[in-house]
């Protein structure tokens, strides 16, 4: 199995667990008898901001693991260029 469709296949079970948990929820605030319809209202509001802080934060992670992955490729190469040029030096 292609590294691709692994991240397709994790991808879409955590999509559907989200839904999952979403529709869990809203039918739990829609439900609840005792709740007034303002606190759900605020809950559904604390819900969604949470929902967009988590997604910033693993975007936030992700483009330091990314930024971190080119600093490593860029050292590198300029690694092999410095023991290219000292290999190839005539003075040695």
């Amino acid at each position: 199995m292609d590294r691709n469709e692994d991240n397709g296949t994790i991808t879409f079970f955590n999509g559907a667990g989200v839904v999952i948990a979403y529709v869990m929820l809203g039918a739990s605030l829609w439900l609840s008898p005792d709740v007034p319809l303002s606190t759900k209202g605020y809950w559904a509001i604390a819900v969604l901001m949470l929902t967009i802080s988590l997604v910033n934060f693993v975007k936030y992670r992700f483009d330091a693991r990314i930024s971190a992955d080119r600093i490593a490729k860029l050292e590198e190469a300029r690694n092999e260029k410095l023991l290219g040029e000292y290999i190839t030096d005539p003075k040695t």
